[in-house]
């Protein structure tokens, strides 16, 4: 199982969506092991992770099963050093640079 899960639009290697593209540039430029799932693969499951996570929006992060939140959520998180602070809080090994 991953630790870290992102539902987006597309595939890291290729987004399909601006805001799903920015989260997969910041789990990248800290060097993360992730799985991203498209949810454009599936209406169901796109309906699913929103009714899951009360959340209207995609891309969603988890982090050990945890919402974490969307694009802005991720964005002010990682800016502010939170994202960083609650991956080491996981154990989760990350790039500093």
């Amino acid at each position: 199982m991953n630790d870290i899960v992102l539902f987006m639009k597309g595939l890291p290697d290729f987004p399909q969506c601006g805001f799903s593209g920015q989260v997969v540039q910041i789990l990248n430029y800290l060097g993360l092991n992730y799985k991203g799932i498209n949810v454009l693969d599936s209406d169901e499951l796109r309906q699913e992770i929103k009714n899951y996570s009360n959340w209207p929006t995609i891309p969603q992060l988890y982090i050990k099963g945890e919402f974490i939140g969307g694009c802005d959520i991720i964005k002010e998180m990682f800016q502010s050093g939170e994202l960083q602070k609650l991956l080491s809080e996981n154990g989760i090994p990350f790039n500093m640079s």
